[in-house]
């Protein structure tokens, strides 16, 4: 569908923001016909974030509806199985637990994508979509007003958009022009990232270790050689930086208990102090919150990104139900209403988990083991649980949908 834009700078909707989710959010709302404006600095994360990602199978598909995906799929490594291994060394710990793709009928859980490769294809996409404009402009302020939002730029420039879209980070200014209160908290830990070859093949099972000072967490790459996200105290991270090479390598080979085996080429560790936030509301007149902006909390789970891309994905949902006007109440309340649930959910579970292993209270120890008892032999506790893990909802609709052809059968046989 062919849109113009509505004057000089001016669009239907403006987003703040040049991280994966505001990249994505630009092109799920162009993909809705509406004319887009997106600051940020263009390809500021291409070369240098040395992160990965993994993507479930819900964000793969949405990237591939943005033509996104052909680009990524030579550097990705699918996940085919998910091992989390309790090492906390307690007394009252949880059994080893692998949970297979193929239980619930899939060929993998997702993929794990370099963060630059994926950065690099959502700004190809960005770049070859007429209907956006990217300005190279960081944004000052925003004013909302009955029937538009004035965005005051870095360079003095005004622009007006029916809707902006905040994926500009933790220290969203979106959010703090709409007035949106943020709940925030800090935690003991430093994660380090980092990536390495490995004398085993990983057969594309992803390993989460939890240790009493954090997960430790091996996903696959391409050959053979993963990822690495290792959440410590800031003090045992800062040892971690003092040795050399050899004796990091021993290091994440002792962890993970030589299960890849001889550990050799790492790349160089990047380190980020673990902190999470949450917005009160998520969408306000003229103003929805996407990624962190919203909310943001520590990388267990591969729980981060897939909750941003989800943000885009029901945006897109309502922009699709919305009038002429992008900014109208209808899609910030559709929006806001849609996602409490989900985050809330998310949110809270990372919390608790990462909890859970720094704390010294017994009962949450037993807890959590026979939590993950229950999901080790569990059959239809299991299933539930790697399908809300991929696509919240998504098992209870299933089940739904079986009580319903369960009682349509009976009836029908009566």
């Amino acid at each position: 569908m062919e849109v113009e834009f509505m004057s000089g700078s001016d669009a239907d909707i403006v987003v703040v923001g040049g991280g994966p989710t505001g990249l994505a959010a630009a092109l799920e709302c162009a993909s809705y016909g509406r004319s887009v404006i997106l600051l940020a600095p263009s390809g500021s994360h291409v070369d240098t974030d040395a992160r990965t990602t993994a993507l479930m199978v819900p964000s793969i598909n949405l990237i591939k509806t943005m033509g996104v995906w052909d680009d990524c799929a030579a550097h990705a490594a699918p996940l085919r199985t998910l091992r989390i291994v309790d090492d906390t060394g307690r007394l009252l710990h949880a059994p080893t637990t692998d949970f297979q793709a193929e239980e619930i009928s899939e060929s993998e859980f997702g993929y794990n994508i370099p963060n630059r490769i994926l950065n690099a294809a959502l700004q190809k996409a960005i770049d070859g979509t007429p209907t956006i404009r990217q300005i190279d402009v960081q944004l000052s302020a925003v004013k909302y007003g009955a029937d538009h939002a004035e965005l005051t730029l870095s360079n003095g420039e005004q622009i007006t958009a029916q809707l902006v879209v905040g994926a500009d980070g933790a220290q969203s200014i979106v959010r703090q022009s709409a007035n949106i209160d943020v709940r925030r908290w800090d935690y003991p830990q430093t994660a380090c990232v980092m990536a390495f070859d490995h004398a085993r093949n990983h057969n594309f099972v992803s390993a989460e270790f939890h240790t009493v000072e954090g997960p430790f967490t091996q996903v696959p790459l391409p050959g053979k050689r993963s990822s690495l996200v290792w959440v410590r105290k800031p003090e045992a991270i800062q040892a971690l930086l003092a040795v050399d090479e050899d004796a990091l390598c021993l290091a994440v080979e002792k962890q993970m208990h030589s299960m890849l085996g001889k550990i050799s080429n790492p790349t160089k560790i990047q380190t980020w102090p673990l902190s999470g936030s949450l917005a009160h509301q998520f969408a306000k007149h003229r103003c929805v919150l996407v990624g962190q902006a919203a909310h943001a909390f520590p990388p267990i789970g591969a729980q981060g990104l897939n909750l941003g891309f989800r943000d885009v994905e029901d945006l897109g949902a309502a922009l699709a139900k919305a009038s002429e006007d992008a900014g109208a109440s209808t899609v910030s309340n559709t929006y806001d209403r849609k996602r409490r649930a989900d985050i809330y959910l998310r949110t809270g579970a990372v919390d608790l988990l990462n909890r859970s292993l720094l704390s010294g209270f017994v009962p949450l120890h037993m807890a959590r083991a026979l939590g993950m008892g229950a999901l080790k032999y569990g059959g239809p506790l299991r299933s539930i649980f790697m399908r809300e893990g991929i696509k919240p909802g998504s098992s209870f609709s299933n089940l739904f949908s079986r009580l319903t052809d369960k009682r349509k059968a009976a009836t029908s046989s009566s």
